[in-house]
């Protein structure tokens, strides 16, 4: 995954690259008993922490003190820590990062982007945790890597010769995993095509003007009776027994696979994308609306929209395309790529069949070659001034519904 910095231009709503680049790895440890076993016990050491620090700044909240992070990491190492002495064998670089995440927790909870803090169970909460070596760089390459704290760990394939400031473990189905930042500079990549339209849907999930069609694995909708059948036999054991634990890693590692399967046809899509077209052009589709439909939210939550759309705005960055996001009422899938002529599609007709000039495509290709056009219609036009602040005022003959849907903005 790729985090950097995206600059929006309202006039074409193209998304443009950044200078700066950072690549985040995760791939997966492969540990002995005892190297699971300490990161068990990290893992519950920062679940601690967080748990006390939570109680702590609630207390004084009501008290009506405000503690900054540097306070209550002072205050816990002088006066709490000394009293455990187990904490003393675990790395102390833990609970200096637990008190950074939970200052961060409180200041996207003040922002109103986040929910308030809760305090973390054991069993219930995933298990992870960040360390550093105390401000050193970690010189990680290979399969064989010396690390802060726990020593020499292996991992099952070859990382790249970088370095980084601090690394995270996690624990996804029984299973750890350490992730971290490095710098890479990015080269733009040749292009086989200078635009194209992609239409995403459940039956395909991705149609592109091309012709391309990238069929939708549908992890979720195939794996549920095998869910199903699991998530049984785990409600028949004993709560908290050995075959219950045993049971519940069989789901966790279920529903891990349906994720890999999710995200690696994802990646496969959204990187031939950014890499072989300098101009990507998707509708701004509505998810969190879309999935409230009883009918469809299944389906569309297994397709993922949410994640393609994020996954092509930091690759178009990452390989020099751009991005271009129709506006949402923009009926692409009711007017002819070939004429024009609008008509109503219900979902059920696959075809497109146009009266007017006597065009048969299919449902998806038309919609994705409309996109491509995108720019050069009225509907694009009126759609594009109008996210630049000023009223419509191109004339739209096919789309009477959509300057009504604009005028409720004016």
């Amino acid at each position: 995954m790729l985090i950097c910095i995206l600059a929006i231009d309202n006039g074409s709503n193209m998304i443009y690259n950044s200078s700066m680049s950072y690549l985040a790895y995760k791939t997966q440890l492969k540990l002995n008993n005892q190297q699971t076993t300490l990161m068990r016990q990290c893992a519950g050491y920062g679940r601690w922490v967080w748990n006390w620090a939570l109680d702590f700044k609630q207390k004084a909240y009501k008290e009506d003190i405000k503690l900054t992070k540097s306070q209550l990491r002072k205050y816990y190492t002088n006066h709490v820590k000394p009293l455990y002495p187990w904490q003393s064998i675990l790395s102390s670089r833990i609970y200096q990062y637990v008190f950074i995440d939970l200052d961060e927790a409180y200041k996207r909870f003040f922002k109103g982007i986040a929910k308030h803090p809760r305090f973390k169970k054991k069993g219930k909460s995933s298990h992870s945790f960040t360390i550093d070596a105390g401000g050193k760089p970690i010189n990680l390459g290979g399969k064989l890597h010396k690390l802060p704290f726990f020593g020499w760990i292996k991992t099952y394939e070859k990382l790249p010769i970088c370095s980084t400031k601090k690394i995270t473990f996690s624990e996804q189905g029984g299973d750890w995993f350490v992730s971290f930042f490095m710098e890479v500079d990015f080269l733009p990549t040749p292009k086989i095509r200078e635009k194209v339209g992609v239409d995403l849907g459940i039956s395909k999930l991705a149609t592109l003007s091309s012709g391309m069609v990238f069929e939708n694995p549908k992890a979720y909708t195939k794996a549920l009776k095998r869910l199903a059948r699991l998530q049984r036999d785990l409600s028949r054991k004993v709560f908290q027994s050995k075959n219950w634990y045993k049971a519940k890693l069989k789901v966790a590692k279920a529903h891990r696979k349906v994720a890999d399967l999710r995200s690696n046809s994802i990646h496969h899509l959204t990187s031939y994308l950014a890499k072989n077209h300098s101009q990507i052009i998707m509708e701004d589709l509505n998810v969190s609306g879309l999935i409230k439909n009883r009918h469809l939210s299944k389906a569309l939550s297994d397709a993922a929209f949410g994640m393609i759309r994020t996954q092509v705005e930091y690759k178009s960055s990452r390989y020099g395309s751009s991005l271009v996001l129709a506006f949402r009422f923009f009926p692409s899938s009711q007017l002819c790529s070939n004429c024009g002529h609008r008509q109503k599609m219900p979902l059920s007709v696959r075809v497109y069949d146009c009266p007017s000039c006597n065009v048969k495509l299919d449902r998806d290709l038309n919609a994705s070659l409309n996109l491509e056009q995108y720019e050069s219609t009225a509907v694009g036009l009126t759609a594009l001034r109008f996210v630049d602040g000023v009223l419509p005022t191109v004339p739209c003959e096919a789309n009477s519904k959509h300057q009504s849907r604009l005028s409720r903005f004016g």
